[in-house]
């Protein structure tokens, strides 16, 4: 339980610390990031940037003398009227649009939400999206509450040993200092829901976590009753075990539906993003049943309010469990429903020829009106896939639409950067950002102020590494070689290529160390310097994603290389911000039509890093041959192996005769204008079409709304 001391600590002058401390919202507002800087800076950078731990330790000598420190007071008091101004705001986009027809909030259901670093329950791109939509439901006032995992030991933290391996560590979070709080029942208990895993019930409890006006409901089976191993069901996230697996899906799709009716939310719209939330469907059939319907009439009323998501492009990435581990899950839940075994398994099948298996995509399709891809490469893909669902159709029929993904600006965009649109385009440029038309303003900015801005957001970055460099060395923690690696020769003035995100296979990470030999001759030219700055992890169970990060530490400890190949460990959001933010170029190359949509490079964009992708996912929408580099051809089938050579070769050759000449074709006071002329118009054409505040009134427009308010009432 959480030690219910600390807002009893704070003077009451200053008490609603607590309350700003417990909401993210002060995470995506520069000034409430200032109140906590300005109250203890060498502490609130200890904390990790988390207020509840700074809170927390600090004294309270230090908090009365903030209690009355009038400079303290006076961004204190701002902060908070803003907090309040933005709490209660009653002009948002959604209420001049769209209120009268909601009658009830969307549930939104997913495995994880990337919402701050101090609160790690999340892997990756699926989080991060998560968490995008609900700050910016919070920002448009749409009524949303999120149902996922309170992960204690959430997904590990990342360490390369001495040979450049991977290696998993699982820290235990102090709920003490999270910004999180417990939900108890109307009789003040932990438990607020239970659900059935086989031959035994499951108690839950509830945390809440408060993402401006968005509340997300975090499960939790840590509670007293169950059953040691009950107990730690929820303490990591993505077991390859199917039963562990299958078991947290229980838990967030029936369970979840269950918390909610506990809690008294009664959602208009029901939103599944990826199938591991499937589930939800079946609970809601059940209780439709109970109440009287028969299964079709039951099935059609979930369909005709429930929205579903899928993210992922290749059947291997979809859950499928065995008839076996649903008979043991399921046995004595399908007679609920009406079904025999039978009709119960088809509904997890895309089609009617009896495939062994059943797959939660397929179910969540079965379940949901409103289908969704994630970027309009990914909705043909999609369809090609699921087709199988509707035989009866052609492939332009199958009831598949898309929905681009889109990053909340607010958290991704660099400060400095804030302040120059606020100097060109008003401080009210947040209301614009989806606007095209307002960014072209940008254009006209000068291209020494665009310039100034990077070189300092590259050497913010280039601290940061070397820094976390030299503590690790100074901690005993790492060899001379290690250190080497993590990029302590690292040249704030070398052209920077980022690569930054998972590493596996379709992803090829080690794509652009193909021919190391060409590549150290791009590097080492001593006049135009390259370097190349890797992260990211690998699943524990992907051998070889280990490889691969195995692969580019041998390379980044070869001196040929002349320490101008780095791996950063532990990617997390606060290292994404500062990539994002301060390389040069930003490189994606998955196997083509194998990534659904990408975020990672929408942030680079946006902050004036050019990007050099395989125009997959987003970049076959966002690329205009004015704001980036394209690799390689369009494929549409070739084997991995020519591909591969091929868009290596793309790579080199985009370097060696575009890129760096650019980059380094600059007049007498250091600014490549030409190379700031495609950062404008990176800035320019990717805020507006990819940012959250497009893809969430997207959602409400195109799924949202014609289940309430358009066709489907």
């Amino acid at each position: 339980m959480l030690d219910n001391t600390l807002s009893s600590r704070l003077p009451e002058r200053i008490n609603r610390l607590y309350e700003l401390a417990h909401n993210i919202w002060w995470s995506w507002h520069p000034r409430g990031r200032d109140v906590f800087r300005s109250l203890d800076y060498p502490l609130w950078r200890s904390s990790g940037h988390n207020p509840v731990k700074q809170l927390s330790e600090m004294t309270g000598g230090k908090l009365l003398a903030a209690a009355e420190d009038p400079a303290f007071l006076a961004v204190y008091d701002s902060v908070m009227a803003s907090f309040d101004e933005a709490m209660q705001k009653s002009d948002t986009w959604f209420a001049g649009s769209y209120q009268k027809d909601f009658q009830g909030p969307i549930a939104y259901f997913s495995m994880e939400f990337a919402l701050h670093s101090s609160l790690p329950i999340y892997a990756g791109g699926l989080g991060i999206l998560a968490g995008d939509i609900c700050k910016e439901a919070s920002d448009l006032g749409l009524p949303l509450v999120g149902i996922g995992f309170m992960y204690p030991q959430g997904y590990f933290h990342q360490h390369l040993n001495a040979d450049g391996w991977q290696e998993e560590i699982y820290q235990q979070l102090s709920f003490q200092e999270a910004p999180i709080r417990p939900v108890l029942s109307a009789e003040g208990q932990r438990s607020i829901a239970q659900v059935r895993l086989a031959n035994r019930s499951l108690s839950l409890a509830v945390w809440l976590v408060k993402v401006g006006r968005v509340s997300i409901y975090l499960l939790d089976t840590d509670v007293e009753g169950n059953t040691a191993e009950d107990r730690q069901l929820s303490a990591r996230l993505y077991s390859s075990d199917p039963e562990l697996r299958i078991q947290q899906e229980i838990v967030l799709g029936i369970g979840g539906v269950r918390v909610l009716r506990a809690l008294g939310i009664q959602p208009v719209v029901w939103h599944a993003n990826e199938g591991h939330s499937a589930f939800m469907g079946l609970e809601r059939l059940r209780e439709k049943i109970e109440d009287g319907k028969s299964f079709e009439s039951a099935l059609s009323a979930v369909q005709s309010n429930t929205v579903f998501t899928t993210h992922t492009p290749v059947p291997s990435g979809h859950d499928v469990f065995s008839p076996e581990i649903m008979d043991k899950y399921f046995a004595d839940y399908w007679p609920s429903l009406g079904l025999e075994r039978e009709k119960f398994l088809a509904l997890g099948r895309p089609d009617s020829r009896g495939q062994a298996g059943f797959n939660m995509t397929a179910l969540a399709i079965n379940t949901s009106l409103k289908r969704n891809a994630v970027s309009r490469l990914h909705e043909m893909e999609t369809r090609k896939m699921w087709q199988p669902v509707w035989p009866e159709l052609s492939l332009e029929q199958v009831p598949i639409t898309y929905v681009t993904n889109g990053i909340h600006v607010p958290t991704w965009i660099s400060y400095e950067l804030v302040e120059l649109f606020e100097k060109y385009l008003g401080k009210h440029w947040p209301e614009k950002q989806d606007d095209p038309d307002f960014w072209k303003k940008l254009l006209d900015v000068p291209d020494k102020e665009i310039w100034m801005i990077h070189r300092a957001l590259k050497s913010n970055l280039m601290e940061v590494i070397v820094g976390r460099a030299q503590q690790r060395w100074l901690d005993g923690e790492v060899t001379a070689q290690q250190v080497l690696t993590m990029g302590a020769l690292l040249n704030s003035h070398a052209l920077t290529i980022g690569f930054s995100r998972r590493f596996t296979g379709y992803k090829r990470p080690a794509l652009i160390l193909y021919d190391t030999e060409r590549l150290k001759k791009i590097v080492n030219n001593p006049w135009r310097p390259v370097q190349i700055i890797f992260s990211g992890k690998s699943h524990p169970a992907d051998l070889s994603g280990k490889y691969s990060i195995h692969n580019v530490c041998r390379i980044a400890r070869d001196r040929a290389f002349q320490g101008r190949v780095a791996f950063i460990e532990d990617y997390d959001m606060h290292l994404a911000r500062y990539l994002t933010q301060g390389v040069d170029l930003w490189l994606n190359n998955p196997l083509r039509l194998l990534e659904a949509s990408g975020t990672s490079g929408m942030k680079a964009g946006i902050n004036g890093v050019l990007n050099m992708s395989v125009r997959d996912g987003w970049w076959e929408e966002g690329y205009n041959g004015r704001n980036g580099f394209a690799v390689g051809a369009n494929w549409e089938s070739a084997s991995s192996v020519e591909q591969d050579k091929e868009d290596a070769e793309s790579i080199y050759r985009l370097l060696e005769d575009k890129i760096i000449p650019l980059y380094y074709e600059q007049d007498r006071s250091g600014v490549p204008h030409e190379w700031v002329k495609m950062v404008k118009e990176s800035i320019v054409s990717i805020m507006p079409n990819f940012c959250a505040s497009r893809m969430v009134k997207e959602y409400t427009e195109k799924l949202y709304y014609p289940l309430v308010g358009g066709n489907h009432k």
